[in-house]
């Protein structure tokens, strides 16, 4: 698969999850965001550890980095870790130790 198509479908994945909270927020607007926004990422964690699955063979390379649960909860940190700090709200003007001047 060419890296283009990685990264476009990454995108509209992304986007679409984006998509489906401020839908749901909008269509029921009694809704906690904060639940919503945790509800997404339960269904993405649950997504990503399915997509994680080692393939059974104690000697494959290509499953080498999620061969235990630790391994690919490991890995699911330092993604979302990646995640978080590239995102736009990942610093905010009301942050406890925002500078200020």
């Amino acid at each position: 698969m060419a890296s283009d198509q990685r990264i476009n479908e990454f995108d509209q994945a992304a986007s679409r999850i984006i998509d489906m909270g401020n839908r749901f927020l909008d269509e029921h607007p009694e809704a906690d965001d904060w639940e919503v926004a945790s509800g997404l990422l339960a269904g993405a964690v649950q997504f990503w550890l399915f997509s994680r699955q080692p393939c059974g063979d104690n000697y494959c390379e290509s499953c080498a980095e999620i061969s235990t649960p630790d391994q690919r909860l490991n890995l699911l940190i330092e993604e979302i870790r990646q995640f978080a700090e590239e995102s736009d709200y990942f610093h905010t003007p009301n942050d406890l130790l925002a500078g200020r001047a």
